[in-house]
Parts: C-alpha cells; structure tokens; sequence
C-alpha cells in the first residue's frame, strides 16, 4: 500500500463523495452509494459498495449532523444506492495491502461508529432502519446489525453474510459476532452455521434465525420501508418543531509539532514518544438556563466545542501518530466554570432538552473514544489546572495520575494549590463501556471508598486528601515533580507498545462485562493476533489470496 497520507476526520455533506443524506420530515435517508474511484489511498477500488476509512469517516459525520442539525429527525433509513447490493463490507484489496496498525484502528473507529448508530437509537430518540436491498456481507451486514430493525429484501438472490472466517482467515471485526449473538439473540449452533457458510443466508430462514427482522418482496420493498419507517419515528419523543444547531468547521491549526485549537492544544514530542495535551475551561460564567440565552444552542456552547475537539484530536492522534505512545494531559482554567457549564447541560438534559442531551451523550462517546484507545494516558494535575466535573473525567480515564503537594516555590510561592473536584456529572450519565461511571470503576469492590469519594462531592480537594480518597495515584512535592513524570513517561516508552495496549485494555474495564467492552476486548487481542499472523495476513495467507484465484496455504496448528 503506499504510505498513508495523513487523515482528516473534518468533513461536511457538501464534500461527501459515498452517501447521500436527505431529510424529509421526521425520516432521513441515508443512502451508501460508494464512489468505486474515491478510496483514501490509491491502489483499490471500491466496488460493491466495499469500503474504507474515508467511507465511514463520512458516515461518522452523517451521524453526528443528524443528532444535532436534524432535531425533527425520529428515523433515520439506511439504505444503498447500487442495485442489488446492499454493501459488500470492507474493503478487501485495501486490508491486504494495509499495514497492521492501520487495519486494527480503520476496524476501531469503524465500530466506534457503530455504536454511535446504537447511541442515536438508545438515546436520542433517531431509531435507525436497515433498508437492505440487495446482499449485505461482512462489514456490510455489521452496519445493519448496528440499526435497531433490519428489514431484508426477499428476492432469491439478497442474502446477508458474515464471510470472513471462511474467505478471509480473519473475523467480523467490527463486532459482527458479539452482535449476532449478544444483540439478535441467534442461537449458538445457528450462529456457528451462519459465520462458516461464505453464501450467508436469505428470505424466510434469515427472519426465523433472527438474522434480520422481517423479509419483504421486492415488490412491496418501498411502501413496506415507508411504513415501518412512519412506525418507529411515531415512537420517538424527538421535537417537531426545533430549530438545529450547525456543527460549523472546527477552528484547527495542525503541522508537524503541534495541533491546536480554540479550547485544546496538543504539543508533539516525538524525541520523548509523548503528546502533552493541554484543555482550557470556559471563559465566562454560563447562562442561568439554555432557554435563557439563543447564543447558547450553538457549536460555540463551550462543552459542545472542547468535546469536538477532543474528539477530533483523539482520531487525529491515533490515527497519524502512532509513534507517540504516551499521552499527557493537563488543564487549564477556572474549575468553577467547568463546574457551572455542567449543571446546565444536566439541567437541561434531565428537564428533557434535546440540545443538552445531545452534548451530554456526545461527552460520553468521546470519552469512551479515549478509553478504548491504545496508548499510556497520564494526567497532571498543576496550580492552575480546572480538573473538575467533566474535565475530572480526563484524570479518571488516565492509567496514572499525578497531583502536586502544594505549589512550585521557586516559580510561584503564592499560587492556589492544585484541586480536584467531583461534580454529579461524575455520578451517573458519563458511563464506560462497562456501563459504569469511572468512579464506579475506579472502586469497583470497594464500596466504602466509593462513598467515602462522593461524601466530597463539590469540595476542591488538594492532593493528600485526592490521595488518601484514593482519587489520584501519586503526589509529589515541587522538588520531585518534574522528575516523577519525566520517568513515568520514560518507562512508558521503554515498554513493548504491545504489551501495554493489552494492559491497558485490561485494567480500564473493571467490573461486569457488556456488548461493547466484548467488542472492543475481542477486537484488541482476538483481531489484533489474527491479523498479524501468517494464516491471514501472510504472502500465502486468505487476505493475500483472496480473489487471486489460488487457496490460502493455512499453517494447520491451532494454538
């Protein structure tokens, strides 16, 4: 593959080049229609609505647009524009030809995307409908397992399929097993059956397994589509008459040291390995209520604007830096302030207000963006830092965290010591993926700290009692500061980079296991170790081999 350049996540539906999205009342079609010359790297094409990272980078953004500039929005159709073919899933030629990093984050943000699919169904009151009308295999019937019903048309021909295992020596991997069986309820040895027949499976047989919800002739496909669509958008509680917010470009600078943008900054340093990232509160105090001031319902609205943000510089980051292992983050501001924009979006989101549940939920998708990713999170906590409610959550999400006893006496003797402090929005909506909040994880089988940490609730707490809560992981003085994070990161590099992504991945997800966290568990190591060995990926491997006409050379141990 020729190297990749580097990745833009900022799109817009004026630049899409593989869907189409219309709205018309309270139903959205989403209709894939991939451009067989538009790949993000030359080399392939994308036929049969195959696709790539520039494909779903595109769907992420529908998503997204419709949750926020689309309020009317009760049903969202997604649906394809090629006949017959509903979408052939991944691109093959581009897996291929793929570095490993590349295949294992494409199928990382390639399911983050689905389970914002899921999110917009579960929470936002947008239920989405897979209009299958034509074969859907691998990745393909993954993006209808994502959709709340999924109707399939039942012509003799269209069939949906998870072809992976006995095509490609690989597995569905973004999620395709976990959902079958966890999301649909398929019986085990049905779902066995299903995952080794290449041909998948239609008609009749595909409703009675649960594969999909119902099968419709192909005469009756677009009345029966419209009615189910006017049935579940009858459902939702979204507003009729709300006016969008536009998620205008993101105000960006990127070169090769530095990404910057209004509320965050990222400095590179690719000597260390490390990216020191550096989160600002808000500048004035909030609105007494949203209702109060129209300015608010805007991409400005400061939690609105630093979540897009961090959205984008987590895929920037993990995406185009893979070498910079180790990621430090610091804040900036007034915690009060970070406090107060809080208690106005839970006001809003409890009292029912679209816009404040959208932002809410948006948080709490990008934060789970963070725990997922594979790299070193560490967090400072300084004089001057804003590590408060929502923005706690950053020192929370960290594998370390490091709070300063006292001040820096040579630098500043007179400053405020660094606090931390917890907030209600730290107590319940900003779950993991394991369902519980990160404090809840953070104590998981111990109650009693539990309680003891949300006795402080709203109290600024400097760094021996964040210590003895158990809410940081050190505090050092100003004498040994610098040198504690200096050889944090330094150890953090002289690591084998694979061996942290599994520890990592392991201790983030205390507690009870869910669909997500099996999906991204199983994508981290089952997928990670297919993917890199020779059976798949190797000169003689199924990925290699597919469509050449020659049968994969399979290394016959099974380990």
């Amino acid at each position: 593959m020729p190297d990749q350049p580097r990745v833009e996540f900022r799109t817009s539906p004026d630049r899409y080049r593989h869907w189409r999205l219309v709205t018309e009342g309270p139903v959205a079609t989403l209709t894939m229609d991939v451009d067989e010359q538009g790949g993000i790297v030359p080399g392939y094409d994308l036929k049969l609505n195959s696709y790539d990272l520039g494909v779903d980078i595109e769907l992420y953004d529908a998503v997204q647009r419709l949750r926020f500039e689309h309020p009317e929005v009760r049903t969202v159709v997604l649906t394809s524009g090629k006949p017959k073919i509903f979408c052939a899933g991944a691109n093959i030629r581009m897996l291929a030809a793929s570095p490993h990093g590349w295949k294992v984050n494409f199928c990382k943000f390639t399911n983050e995307t689905r389970n914002g699919i899921e999110d917009a169904t579960a929470h936002s009151g947008q239920t989405y409908l897979a209009a299958v009308n034509g074969t859907a295999s691998g990745g393909g019937y993954e993006l209808a397992l994502a959709c709340e019903h999924i109707m399939l048309v039942d012509d003799r021909s269209s069939a949906v399929s998870l072809p992976e295992l006995p095509l490609l020596g690989v597995l569905p991997g973004t999620g395709g097993l976990t959902r079958v069986s966890d999301k649909r309820h398929v019986r085990r040895d049905l779902a066995d059956y299903f995952s080794t027949k290449a041909e998948g499976i239609g008609g009749k047989k595909a409703v009675q397994w649960r594969l999909v919800d119902e099968a419709v002739p192909r005469p009756r496909w677009d009345e029966t589509v419209a009615e189910r669509a006017a049935e579940l958008a009858a459902r939702s509680s979204r507003p009729h008459d709300a006016e969008g917010v536009a998620l205008t470009a993101l105000n960006k600078t990127r070169d090769d040291d530095a990404i910057t943008y209004d509320h965050v900054e990222a400095r590179l340093d690719r000597d260390a390995g490390k990216v020191d990232i550096s989160v600002k509160s808000p500048q004035n105090d909030p609105p007494a209520s949203l209702a109060e001031d129209p300015k608010t319902r805007s991409a400005q609205f400061w939690p609105l604007a630093v979540t897009r943000e961090l959205d984008d510089l987590i895929l920037d980051l993990r995406t185009n830096e893979t070498e910079l292992g180790t990621w430090v983050f610091r804040t900036e501001g007034d915690p009060a302030l970070v406090l107060a924009y809080d208690e106005l979006v839970l006001a809003g989101a409890n009292a029912g207000d679209w816009f404040a549940n959208e932002v809410l939920h948006y948080l709490k998708r990008t934060l789970r963006r963070l725990d997922v990713t594979s790299r070193s999170l560490i967090a400072a906590i300084e004089p001057g830092s804003c590590f408060a409610g929502s923005l706690l959550e950053l020192a929370l999400a960290a594998d370390r965290s490091f709070q300063l006893a006292g001040v820096f006496e040579d630098a500043d003797p007179d400053a405020e010591p660094a606090t931390i402090t917890l907030g209600d929005i730290n107590l319940g909506p900003l779950t993991m993926s394991n369902g519980l909040t990160r404090l809840q994880t953070r104590f998981w089988g111990d109650e009693a700290g539990y309680e003891a940490a949300v006795k402080r609730k709203r109290d600024p707490l400097e760094a021996e009692d964040a210590a003895d809560l158990g809410l940081i992981t050190f505090a050092p003085d100003d004498i040994d500061w610098d040198e504690e994070i200096r050889i944090a990161t330094e150890e953090r590099a002289s690591f084998s980079p694979d061996a942290l992504t599994g520890l990592e991945a392991n201790y983030r997800f205390a507690g009870p296991e869910t669909m997500e966290t099996k999906i991204f568990g199983r994508l981290s190591a089952w997928q990670n170790w297919i993917f890199n060995r020779p059976n798949a990926a190797g000169p003689d491997g199924a990925l290699r081999r597919f469509g050449t006409g020659q049968r994969a050379v399979f290394d016959r141990k099974r380990v």
